[in-house]
């Protein structure tokens, strides 16, 4: 890369000029900013303890320096204390020489030895996916494809949260309201069904303890003594004790779920190399933690519990084994991390989990590294923000979460309504047009989700989200549609795919360096996605890029180009935009239309 090769000049710069070794570190080189000439700037500031000279001298010094010794560098001018220094014509032509025709063109080899385990999705059998869920399995997904593009091997897995106190509410509804109700003789998609009946649970549960708190009760009295959330827990012994009529009720249900899972996952382009289940891991994770009480790691109370101290640490004791023999969540977590480290021993293991969890995560590492997981350090929770609607937060006892499925159904309705608005289907059949409201409907829902860094809470609109001339899905999709058919019609006029010659008598004109220059940026970008687990830094790059080449379409003539070579330069330039577009639409997991 030009950054590379400039800065490594600077340092010889620095050592010819004023006989100082100095560390590479230190020399700062960014993009030019749009307001001034050059492509790349050298910030002079931090080497005038070597130069002892002012800013405008040092910067004319290296400047000097870099044109004489360096092929690369055009001219140069000096700003204050900034060098910007122009890149010839003759790098950009070499570079897209280079790289025009390589289908793999940002994606480095792979040759690391030991994966990248990233767990996402991992939901809760008692409800149908949601928004939320939709944010977790695109971040999830889409980190997982810019790791393996920076080389990384990587294994995607789920962890299903398929039974607690939650799943054993919607059991107990099911069996008490349920009437031998079935995904068949009611119409919906098991997912939903269960999901139902969770919210029945809370419902009744909530006048139980209403009821109670009538009676004189605190709430927090009326909530231990609700009548139903004490059949509920005895459930849950039930389950635990492998009770045959429970258990058959359990995989009953949950099969129903399953299955739901699976459409909404299919329709969001979501697959998992492996999919672990609660319900055959935490046990493991009870054996560690009795091994480690008997060790004397962990201590037991008089109730039977047992604990973590984590007050050395700064933070309190942990419940890990309650009073009654059942485990919770971090039981379970020590176990299935255990068990990933065994089978892969990954170098590094991500939980795409909500900042809700942010505690939780800290707390699972410091009893890993306590039970003598020194590997443990190698988990990093990546902590994604909350998804929140024009009207408000989701709430999922309420039974105001939005669906998946229906939400993905109001952005194939909003796409369809749209797209015929404009006019952008002429020439389509029917399923044509039905396949271009689905990709263009889950592109703006994908795109609109995954351009917000994973960080950051977001507001979540529908309606934002499809718009042909915004920072969306459907502009990009829409710009690369655009390519295909200027390629198309050159095609049909002798221009071949893939020109195999060598292109060299052009004058790059500024738009069409300027695309170049982005093109040139793609390598770097998606191993700064890689580093720092950000979809987001995708998602904005391809933006930049499409705005710039659209600028380009619009100004500079491509097929009325008299100029034969200058013709072919413009459309090869604009055919590896093309797939620079496709392949980071790939990576946010979009899919791009040829025509639309």
């Amino acid at each position: 890369m030009i950054e590379k090769i400039i800065i490594k000049n600077i340092v010889s710069a620095i050592h010819i000029l004023y006989k100082q070794q100095i560390n590479a570190n230190l020399v700062q080189v960014q993009k030019t900013k749009k307001e001034f000439k050059g492509d790349l700037t050298l910030v002079v500031f931090p080497l005038l303890r070597f130069s002892k000279k002012s800013p405008e001298q040092t910067a004319e010094e290296i400047g000097d320096y870099l044109q004489s010794n360096l092929s690369e560098i055009d001219n140069f001018n000096v700003i204050k204390g900034f060098l910007n220094l122009n890149i010839s014509g003759k790098y950009w032509l070499d570079f897209f020489n280079n790289n025009c025709k390589n289908v793999k063109y940002g994606f480095s080899e792979t040759t690391e030895t030991h994966p990248v385990v990233v767990e996402f999705s991992s939901p809760n059998t008692n409800k149908p996916l949601h928004l939320g869920h939709i944010r977790n399995n695109l971040i999830g997904n889409s980190v997982a494809e810019i790791l393996k593009a920076s080389g990384k091997k990587v294994v995607k897995v789920n962890l299903v949260n398929d039974r607690g106190i939650h799943i054993s509410k919607s059991m107990l509804a099911w069996e008490k309201w349920g009437r031998g109700d079935t995904p068949e003789s009611s119409g919906k998609k098991g997912d939903k069904l269960v999901g139902d009946y969770y919210v029945k649970f809370e419902q009744e549960n909530q006048k139980e303890i209403s009821r109670l708190m009538n009676e004189g009760y605190s709430e927090e009295e009326a909530e231990k003594k609700s009548s139903l959330i004490i059949e509920a827990q005895d459930l849950l012994k039930k389950w635990e004790a492998q009770q045959d009529d429970v258990r058959n009720i359990w995989q009953l249900m949950n099969n129903w779920v399953y299955e739901g899972f699976n459409k909404t996952y299919k329709r969001l382009g979501i697959d998992f190399d492996k999919i672990y289940y609660e319900s055959e891991t935490y046990l493991l994770g009870k054996v560690l933690v009795e091994q480690s009480l008997q060790k004397g790691i962990l201590f037991r109370k008089d109730d039977g519990s047992v604990w973590a101290d984590l007050t050395k640490e700064g933070l309190d004791e942990k419940l890990l084994i309650r009073s009654d023999g059942t485990s919770v969540y971090m039981t379970q977590d020590i176990g299935t991390a255990k068990l990933r480290y065994d089978e892969y021993h990954p170098e590094k293991l991500i939980y795409v989990v909500g900042n809700e969890q942010n505690y939780h995560f800290i707390v699972l590492k410091i009893i890993l590294k306590k039970l003598g997981n020194n590997w443990a350090d190698d988990i990093i929770h990546l902590s994604y923000g909350m998804v929140e609607l024009p009207h408000g937060k989701m709430k999922s006892r309420e039974g105001t979460i939005v669906d998946a499925d229906e939400l993905m159904v109001e952005m194939f309705d909003t796409a369809k309504k749209t797209t015929e608005e404009l006019g952008k289907i002429e020439g389509f059949t029917k399923e044509e047009a039905k396949k271009l409201f689905e990709i263009i409907g889950m592109g703006a829902l994908k795109y609109f989700i995954l351009k917000v860094d994973p960080r950051k809470n977001m507001l979540f609109n529908p309606v934002e989200s499809i718009d042909f001339a915004g920072k969306t899905g459907p502009f990009i999709q829409y710009t690369y549609a655009r390519i295909q058919s200027l390629l198309r019609k050159a095609e049909n006029s002798g221009y071949k795919s893939f020109h195999t010659e060598q292109i060299r008598n052009v004058k790059i004109l500024q738009k069409e360096k300027d695309i170049l220059k982005l093109l040139h940026d793609f390598p770097g970008i998606i191993k700064q996605a890689a580093d720092n687990l950000s979809p987001a830094l995708i998602a904005n790059y391809i933006y930049e890029l499409v705005k710039e080449y659209n600028q380009f379409y619009q100004e500079i003539p491509i097929l009325k180009e008299e100029n034969k070579d200058i013709e072919i330069f413009r459309l090869v330039l604009s055919e590896f935009t093309g797939r620079v577009i496709k392949t980071s639409m790939e990576l946010l997991g979009i899919d791009v239309p040829e025509r639309m």
